[in-house]
């Protein structure tokens, strides 16, 4: 019996032995007087179950059948382990046509002994940036490295560009390679071609995206700054402005992303059974979908301010990996370990001390441009990355010859 009840008991009691009247017992409960004169009718000296509620210990008929929170438990502990609470009660509605609140969901699984797989920590107050009115005004640059696979293959990188005023996932691809150049320009091209060049990209201080060394050639000391990266030379044409973020926390829309992709993400591939690159991209794609539809919000500005892409420039040549060099008075150019022999030219005039670009595209193709001239084209495989010839391990260079002399039988070694 509750405080509740054994208060209306003595209440009663003394109201039935005429001690208080009908009028003080409804104050003290808080009762009307025709509720008071219900209770005396009911009231048994003997007994105490006559305070109890009639419906006490009978299901409720608004509540959730018992073969519904079987089930619920058992695709919780089984097909969907290991979702959280509101990703596990999307998927009741959308794939098994169980139709409950993220609340009863929530009660059915802790009743269940079922903990949250969420690590709840305490909350710290932070300041966050207001959203860009306009779409284009401002894309967040991030990369996530992890075991998105769980053992089943190997490790991803997930890079991403997310626009800062709606919250949606405008590029996303994972690949076996860490955060690197060459995916950052192709998940760059794919934004790009598909909504256009924004103003301003906001990113991390990666060595992709600037020079973090303190080597100054004698012209960048002249200009007064070092050259751009490969990627941020891309960024400088496309007129991108480069805002670059101190902390992590600065961050703080992509990082709350990658949070909700490595959570919802991550089980989505475990549930789909993804065990390699392909299989997980194939998944991503259908995840960034779902997402953008759930999460993305309206700008406060319904203009955009996304630039199209101008169809005079060649963008293949613009997305690449671009390097300068002299050509040798044989008309050869080195690009690291190779050596590239250039055509004939017509005339008497060559190539010798000519600069040329070597402009290294995405499609595992090598171009040599003279200006707007291209002078050879081969293919070389992307990953390659030009630089030293490479040298013989230090424990296989070539010792240098012993000269042994002998006094008996001793023996001393002497180096010539």
């Amino acid at each position: 019996m509750s405080q509740k009840e054994f208060q209306r008991v003595k209440v009663i009691e003394n109201a039935v032995a005429g001690r208080i009247t009908v009028v003080e017992a409804s104050g003290l409960l808080g009762l009307s007087r025709r509720q008071v004169y219900r209770l005396k009718a009911r009231y048994r000296p003997e007994e105490v179950d006559w305070v109890r509620h009639g419906n006490r210990g009978r299901p409720k008929p608004w509540g959730v059948p018992e073969a519904v929170r079987e089930r619920v438990l058992a695709l919780a502990r089984g097909k969907y382990a290991g979702f959280n609470d509101s990703h596990l009660t999307d998927k009741l509605r959308e794939v098994e046509g169980i139709a409950l609140s993220r609340e009863t969901v929530r009660r059915i699984l802790r009743g269940g002994g079922l903990p949250s797989p969420q690590k709840r920590r305490a909350p710290r107050y932070r300041s966050r940036r207001e959203r860009k009115p306009r779409a284009g005004m401002m894309v967040l640059a991030d990369a996530s490295r992890e075991d998105w696979l769980e053992g089943r293959g190997p490790q991803l990188t997930l890079l991403g560009f997310q626009d800062d005023a709606t919250g949606r996932v405008l590029a996303a691809s994972f690949q076996r390679e860490p955060e690197d150049t060459v995916g950052y320009l192709r998940q760059l091209r794919s934004m790009v071609s598909r909504y256009g060049i924004p103003l301003s990209l906001y990113r991390d201080r990666h060595g992709t995206f600037q020079r973090n060394d303190k080597n100054w050639t004698l012209e960048e000391e002249l200009a007064g700054r070092q050259g751009p990266t490969q990627l941020g030379r891309v960024l400088e044409e496309l007129g991108i402005e480069q805002i670059a973020a101190l902390s992590p926390q600065a961050k703080g829309r992509i990082e709350r992303l990658w949070r909700t992709f490595q959570d919802r993400l991550r089980s989505e591939l475990r549930l789909a059974g993804a065990a390699t690159l392909e299989a997980a991209n194939a998944v991503l794609e259908k995840f960034v979908q779902d997402y953008n539809q759930r999460f993305a919000v309206a700008p406060r500005d319904s203009q955009s301010d996304f630039r199209p892409l101008s169809k005079k420039r060649n963008w293949d040549r613009v997305f690449s990996l671009r390097y300068e060099r002299v050509v040798g008075k044989d008309h050869v150019v080195q690009f690291g370990s190779h050596r590239i022999q250039l055509p004939a030219r017509q005339g008497k005039q060559g190539y010798a001390g000519q600069r040329v670009e070597l402009s290294h595209q995405l499609d595992g193709q090598l171009h040599v441009w003279l200006g707007e001239q291209r002078l050879y084209q081969m293919p070389l495989a992307l990953g390659y990355t030009p630089g030293r010839a490479p040298q013989r391990p230090r424990s296989q260079k070539r010792k240098r010859p012993r000269i042994y002399v002998y006094a008996g039988r001793a023996a001393l070694a002497v180096r010539p």
